[in-house]
């Protein structure tokens, strides 16, 4: 499956003047962010596996959304616990 992802132009011209010869845009974006491909890693957690690490990130994002908004809120409330 292709995704199509959009960008600023500056970005693009960023990306593109760090491009490669015969690089293509996925493996130049793959190797200026170190994301791995696809296929090293494919077949390395079960489905069940797979879907309880998804749960941990949601959870682990969750809280840290919950302490972001309370730190927000005191900044903005300018209570502080000292």
């Amino acid at each position: 499956m292709v995704k199509t992802i959009r960008v600023s132009e500056e970005y693009h011209e960023w990306l593109n003047a760090h491009k490669k010869n015969g690089e293509t845009m996925e493996e130049t974006l793959r190797r200026m962010t170190r994301g791995p491909h696809p296929s090293d890693v494919a077949g390395l957690l079960s489905k069940e596996d797979a879907e309880d690490a998804k749960e941990a990130v949601d959870r682990l994002r969750g809280r840290d959304r919950d302490r972001l908004d309370a730190a927000r809120n005191a900044f903005e409330s300018g209570d502080t616990d000292e």
